[in-house]
């Protein structure tokens, strides 16, 4: 297929275009490479996907409403995968403003270029944010989810009112999938074991926050990338009869992990104890998260397994070697 990726030069985004590719694929990435975080690991990213003859990369915004109706028109993509985004929870408390241009307006050009163009299927990220304060566990696809608690996580709910819409009016059968804690080689500085990692090879003290009252349903970038493929080889069909070609899963590990237990596997895979600083709970946040994937695993046949112990060590090994420590 010829397959249109967008935040190509990000965490999952460059995972899925190495997996996209290896089975033959081609693919045009794009991202507009801005500066949430480090621009340089972006390019190192890029850089090994860049020498493959089925890649080719632009530096498009998806917020550029002109820009992406001129690329949609220059192209005729199979697929969409959709992975661009405003990410993190806390900063759309303070740069709300970015969310509403990327996620929302660039969301609206991704659906309009597919609706003109009609690819077979558009899949693209949404967030286990949506859950909001939902106190019932596991998460389920069936859960109400109408009361976000950040910025981020109302504009990824949005994302998906709009994919239905779409799907309903122009029978684009579209797929959302809500990542839980995506950790692994490449990932983002912002995410909690990327900062803790670092902290503790400079010898400064972690902060943990809700005093290390938190759980999280870990997945490893693999099972992501596996779960990603899967689905878009499979376009949504409507779940009813006469109902829009629309679906929503859940991927998550399926197995949330006490906050502090997660600490320990990346001192353990370090070989040094963190000093830790305890601190309230942050705005936006929320204490656990705990994803059902029978929905995923009835779909297409796949489940996220991979153990944290295994990823982090992963990470671990390849943080020292990117960043020579």
């Amino acid at each position: 297929m010829h397959i249109l990726l967008t935040g190509a030069a990000g965490f999952i985004g460059a995972h899925t275009a190495q997996r996209l590719l290896a089975r033959g694929d081609t693919v045009l990435g794009i991202d507009n490479l801005n500066g949430y975080y480090d621009v340089a690991l972006k390019q190192a990213r890029l850089k090994p996907l860049q020498s493959q003859p089925g890649f080719a990369f632009e530096q498009v915004d998806v917020a550029d409403r002109e820009a992406m109706a001129k690329l949609f028109a220059r192209h005729r993509f199979d697929a969409v995968v959709h992975l661009a985004a405003q990410a993190g929870v806390r900063y759309s408390i303070t740069n709300p403003m970015a969310y509403i241009d990327s996620n929302l307006a660039g969301f609206g050009h991704i659906l309009e270029g597919c609706r003109a163009h009609k690819p077979r299927h558009l899949v693209y990220a949404s967030s286990s944010s949506v859950y909001g304060g939902n106190t019932k566990m596991p998460f389920e696809e069936t859960d109400a989810v109408d009361h976000p608690v950040s910025l981020y996580a109302a504009t990824k709910k949005a994302n998906e009112l709009m994919a239905h819409t779409y799907s309903h009016l122009y029978n684009l059968p579209t797929t959302g999938l809500r990542f839980f804690t995506v950790y692994g080689p490449w990932g983002r500085p912002d995410m909690a074991y990327f900062s803790f990692t670092k902290a503790v090879l400079e010898g400064r003290p972690i902060q943990v926050f809700n005093h290390g009252k938190m759980k999280r349903d870990f997945t490893y970038i693999d099972d992501i990338v596996e779960g990603v493929l899967r689905v878009l080889d499979k376009p949504a069909t409507p779940e009813v009869p006469g109902g829009a070609p629309y679906r929503i899963f859940n991927i998550g590990n399926n197995d949330p992990v006490p906050l502090m237990d997660f600490i320990g596997c990346i001192e353990n895979a370090l070989g040094q104890e963190a000093v830790k600083e305890f601190l309230p709970m942050q705005d936006g946040d929320v204490p656990a998260t705990y994803a059902s994937t029978d929905a995923l695993h009835q779909w297409v046949g796949f489940a996220p397994s991979t153990p944290l112990k295994d990823g982090i060590e992963r990470f671990v090994r390849w943080y020292r070697d990117y960043h020579r420590v």
